[in-house]
């Protein structure tokens, strides 16, 4: 500003010292040695797909409200929240963790080093009506592995079920491969509901990643991807003893 600002005809900024720069972006609450990230609507279809969306979770809300009133089972159906979580490291120690001693030390002491083991990827899904986590750990999250994945879905309801997934616009959710083995099934079996570009908020089952993130994949140290993997699988069955049933509420109401 000091090189820049006389040239622009502004004299007065050729004496300019950083601590006025500094009280004049305070007083205006502005932090541009800070970067926040936001994500850029690029989808020209986005509010539609976004209503395709919601319309599912208001289905949702009206299924539960007719088993609530009704004994009488009604149409079965099944809609399922479905993503990957990939990138999931099996970091090991290079030495004992050291446990807090009182008045010494107050928290773990881990050593800086670690051993890396590899990634594996979660693909999991969650029954909107009965909170019930369906889910699959590999190595990798290709075409075969979401066709894996449909096949346990495919294997977990009664034929006559119908199963519906919001999912995002993954290219091993539209490939050749996924769509081959799709024609297998009978007509109205599976039914696809995708989410924008950038509009993975919208998807229900990113919440419960956050959550399982938080409480079973945070600071886990583990020897091998074998014992990632149980521990991973054991969180989910640890869920699916007391199942939660997840709501989305955000814009609902326009999904009339």
């Amino acid at each position: 500003m000091r090189e820049h600002g006389p040239r622009a005809g502004h004299q007065c900024l050729a004496r300019l010292a950083q601590g006025t720069v500094c009280k004049i972006l305070g007083q205006e609450e502005i932090n541009p040695h800070k970067v926040r990230y936001y994500l850029e609507r690029r989808d020209a279809e986005f509010e539609q797909k976004m209503a395709e969306v919601l319309c599912v979770y208001r289905e949702v809300q009206v299924l539960k409200k007719a088993a609530a009133k009704s004994k009488k089972p009604g149409k079965p159906v099944a809609i399922v929240s479905y993503d990957e979580k990939p990138g999931m490291q099996a970091i090991a120690t290079t030495a004992p963790d050291l446990s807090p001693v009182p008045g010494v030390y107050p928290a773990f002491a881990r050593d800086f080093e670690y051993r890396r083991h590899g990634t594996l990827s979660l693909l999991a899904g969650i029954d909107l009506l009965t909170g019930k986590v369906h889910a699959l750990v590999k190595d990798r999250h290709r075409s075969r592995e979401f066709v894996e994945f449909l096949k346990l879905l495919d294997a977990a309801y009664p034929a006559h079920t119908a199963i519906k997934l919001i999912l995002d616009n993954h290219s091993a959710h539209i490939s050749r491969e996924t769509r081959a083995w799709l024609e297998t099934r009978p007509a109205g079996r599976f039914e696809f509901t995708f989410t924008p570009k950038h509009g993975s908020w919208l998807n229900l089952i990113e919440g419960f990643f956050s959550k399982f993130a938080r409480s079973v994949l945070r600071h886990i140290r583990v020897t091998s991807k074998h014992e990632l993997k149980e521990r991973i699988m054991a969180g989910i069955d640890d869920v699916n003893r007391h199942p939660v049933i997840h709501t989305w509420s955000y814009k609902l109401a326009e999904a009339a």
